[in-house]
């Protein structure tokens, strides 16, 4: 029994065929979980309170102002 002339081109075709699938099936997943995490980015971002904290608020007076740490004498 002869083996098939085109059964390596077959194989062939099939072996191309699989990885051009996995190939894009990674590069739809990278895409699709790149977008989530923008999204869920983008979403956590609006969810902060607009109003200045305290941290930022600009009122009050400096923590550190006209105040140093004691140095060692000599």
């Amino acid at each position: 029994m002869l083996p098939d002339p085109d059964a390596y081109r077959t194989a062939r075709g099939d072996w191309l065929r699989r990885e051009r699938r996995r190939r894009l099936v990674l590069a739809v997943l990278i895409t699709v979980v790149f977008t989530l995490a923008t999204l869920i980015g983008l979403w956590v971002l609006n969810q902060a309170p607009s109003d200045p904290g305290v941290i930022f608020s600009g009122t009050g007076a400096p923590v550190a102002e006209g105040t140093s740490l004691p140095r060692p004498s000599p």
